[in-house]
């Protein structure tokens, strides 16, 4: 098991060390007040569930004991509190609200999906609350927390379908 902390600033990685991170522009939000488009990030401890990643923007193979597979640029994740897939991976065309996961500013070149709001999705209560690769300049998520893409890609080596994102106010 392998449990990666933060508290929306700092991430402390498998080893010990803790590496910068961002959250939503938000800040942090108790996960019971948590809504679709509030810009925060959701305390909790939330499994992380799936790997997805732009194989054209990749040099080395993502390995990891998560279950992975490349995006394409029709892929989408339903933000659409009112529609059946809210808060699921979709293909694009999608007619309802939904993000792009084929993203052309390197945010989603990999992301790791987490269950929250997902057994069952309640509309409303956010979604797509994502590991993703952080911005160049540290900017906030809309949600997500976010690291260095090469912390990403090397931490994946330390995931399995025993490992958390906690989200906590304090280190």
């Amino acid at each position: 098991m392998t449990d990666l902390v933060t508290d929306g600033r700092r991430l402390v990685l498998p080893n010990g060390e803790d590496v910068p991170c961002s959250m939503g522009r938000s800040g942090l939000i108790s996960a019971p007040d948590k809504r679709e488009g509030d810009g925060a990030t959701p305390i909790g401890r939330w499994r992380l569930l799936q790997v997805y990643y732009r194989p054209d923007r990749m040099v080395d193979p993502v390995i990891t004991k998560l279950p992975s597979r490349p995006l394409s640029p029709q892929d989408g994740w339903c933000d659409a509190p009112d529609d059946l897939a809210y808060n699921q991976f979709v293909q694009r065309p999608y007619a309802a609200s939904h993000e792009e996961m084929w993203r052309q500013d390197g945010l989603y070149d990999i992301v790791v999906t987490t269950d929250h709001n997902t057994d069952p999705a309640v509309p409303g209560m956010g979604s797509a609350i994502f590991l993703h690769c952080r911005h160049e300049t540290g900017k906030p998520t809309a949600g997500c927390i976010a690291v260095d893409k090469a912390v990403l890609h090397q931490i994946l080596k330390e995931l399995d379908a025993d490992s958390w994102l906690v989200i906590q106010e304090s280190l």
